[in-house]
């Protein structure tokens, strides 16, 4: 007999001790709505079940794999986990323990169990194996203690000022969750040969017992050379260079790229070149190769929301920072192809989206490329003027002349600049920041804030000091100036993903990376086209699902081709 009537459409699933799961049906208010069944394991509920509009548990990581191996697919989900870092995030308490678990002892008054280590996100070293959950207090019941804290969720979220966004912040993070869990599995095409043959052209011949290969031993012998006579450096160890150069009358606060550059020696350049090339061998090269890719495929483990603003990490792997040159052994399998699709100047998209500037938003949503757009209506036509002010106004960055265009950036398109300012304000005096839905910025000094440090950009300068202020706070600032649309453009992202995964069901395309902005699909050559348009049609529904209707259009550069460094970067 079908149950498939029970309840609102939620099942709630639950692992129990015995290796079985127990499921049940849910009402409105996330409580028990009908008997509870034993199946033995996800993935028999789910295949017995295909009804259910959203199933509810723990952990997507902990849950989906299972229901993968059996065969079932889960069109929507709420992960409990997910959603207590999220409301705990909004309540100000980003510091506690957000498994099921600890959430369970909040509600009953128990001591509350720490959570588990999960990995230390790109690390370079493989997560081998899944951690088990906290134990639930007081031996409580699984199913138990997920109807209790589930139906508290609902009751957190409801008493949230803007509800209807945060329920939509706690979808989109879920569904996520359901895409990382998918990409992780299926993987990133990948051609080992290729890679080896792209270090022995890049690094040069391997050497044993362990010494570096040989374009490496030469770049450091030209470093050194570089010095002088019977100077000895290693550039592998920061603290070598900077006394190399402090030897040369040079004195620098760290070797960061951009740092580098700005300084004329004849050790620069090697040095350079080396940096690259060093990254190449330790993050990408042949014990990377060796511990992530098997079977033709790169598999990562992705963390959605690992980031303080919303945006995914890796544990592990690196997947999110993979060289251009390490690029060219991402290759389709026969037949099939890479569909690339980057969003163009999303984070000034959205912050048009989201500070409703009347004037940027009309320029966001002119056909064509924004900076050129900012430009007919400004800063004489200057394209590259247009984007160091606005890009000024997002980071808190700006230089010599970027002060100057920010001014005029600021009397054209008040309230964009206005909205950025108040969070850069906000953080100095040490308040949180949320983001468009509901995400909220940690608290002033609770870890760092994130970032490249090679990619600060050259001649950048904080922004101007604020009566009062702290080297510190300003800094903060400059973190919650750009939490709040980096914030708002990763929840773009997720639900940009939800609805490209939901198009593609049916076809034999398969999601195989997403990085912040942009989203790789492998398919057959055959459906490329689909796949493309698909791609456009969901850039668009996030764009009205997560901010409403607006004039802002959300477009898409997208490429169809065999290899992944072929795609227009």
């Amino acid at each position: 007999m079908s149950d498939s009537g029970a309840g609102s459409g939620r099942w709630a699933m639950a692992d129990h001790p015995d290796g079985s799961v127990r499921v049940c049906p849910l009402d409105a208010h996330g409580r028990q709505a009908g008997p509870v069944t034993a199946e033995p394991g996800p993935g028999a509920a789910v295949r017995a079940r295909p009804w259910v509009a959203r199933w509810v548990w723990r952990s997507t990581a902990a849950a989906l794999p299972r229901v993968l191996d059996d065969g079932g697919y889960v069109d929507r989900c709420y992960d409990v986990e997910a959603a207590e870092a999220l409301l705990l995030g909004h309540e100000g308490a980003h510091h506690l323990p957000r498994s099921l678990g600890a959430a369970y002892a909040r509600l009953h008054g128990l001591p509350v169990p720490p959570d588990l280590p999960a990995g230390v996100p790109d690390s370079g070293q493989p997560s081998l194996f899944e951690a088990a959950p906290a134990p639930l207090p007081g031996d409580a019941d699984p199913l138990t203690a997920l109807l209790d804290v589930y139906a508290a969720q609902l009751a957190r979220t409801a008493a949230v000022a803007e509800a209807g966004r945060m329920r939509l912040l706690l979808a989109a993070e879920s569904a996520g969750t359901l895409v990382a869990a998918e990409m992780g599995r299926t993987g990133l095409p990948w051609r080992a040969d290729l890679h080896e043959r792209l270090l022995d052209e890049l690094l040069g011949e391997r050497f044993p017992g362990g010494a570096p290969p040989r374009r490496l031993g030469e770049l450091a012998a030209e470093i050194s050379a570089a010095f002088g006579p019977g100077v000895h450096v290693r550039p592998d160890q920061p603290a070598d260079v900077l006394k190399a150069f402090a030897g040369a009358g040079i004195r620098l606060n760290s070797t960061r790229a951009w740092e580098l550059r700005r300084i004329d020696h004849p050790a620069v350049e090697p040095l350079l070149r080396y940096k690259k090339l060093y990254r190449i061998h330790t993050a990408h090269g042949r014990a990377w190769l060796r511990s992530w890719v098997r079977d033709g495929r790169f598999r990562s483990e992705y963390v959605p929301g690992g980031a303080p603003s919303g945006r995914w990490t890796t544990n592990g792997g690196g997947a999110l920072q993979i060289p251009r040159v390490i690029r060219r052994a991402v290759v389709a399998d026969p037949g099939w192809r890479l569909v690339v699709a980057d969003a163009d100047q999303l984070e000034p998209r959205v912050l048009a989206a989201i500070s409703r500037d009347p004037g940027l938003m009309t320029a966001a949503g002119d056909s064509g490329d924004l900076y050129t757009s900012l430009a007919r209506r400004g800063f004489s036509g200057d394209r590259a003027a247009a984007k160091l002010a606005l890009l000024g106004a997002v980071y808190g960055q700006t230089s010599g002349d970027g002060l100057a265009q920010l001014a005029d950036l600021r009397r054209r398109f008040p309230r964009a600049v206005a909205y950025v300012d108040d969070a850069a304000r906000a953080g100095e005096q040490g308040r949180l920041v949320r983001t468009w839905l509901g995400r909220t910025s940690p608290a002033p000094g609770s870890g760092t804030v994130g970032g490249d440090p090679d990619e600060v950009p050259d001649g950048g300068t904080a922004d101007p000091p604020r009566a009062g202020t702290t080297p510190a706070a300003r800094a903060w600032g400059r973190f919650t100036r750009n939490f709040v649309v980096q914030g708002s453009a990763a929840e773009w992202a997720l639900l940009m993903l939800a609805a490209l995964r939901r198009s593609l069901r049916g076809m034999r395309a398969e999601l195989v990376f997403f990085q912040h902005d942009e989203v790789i699909v492998h398919c057959p050559a055959e459906e490329a086209a689909a796949v493309a348009a698909a791609i456009t049609a969901a850039a668009d529904s996030a764009g009205e699902t997560a901010f409403g209707p607006t004039p802002v259009r959300f477009a898409c550069t997208t490429a169809v081709v065999e290899c992944y460094a072929d795609a227009k970067d």
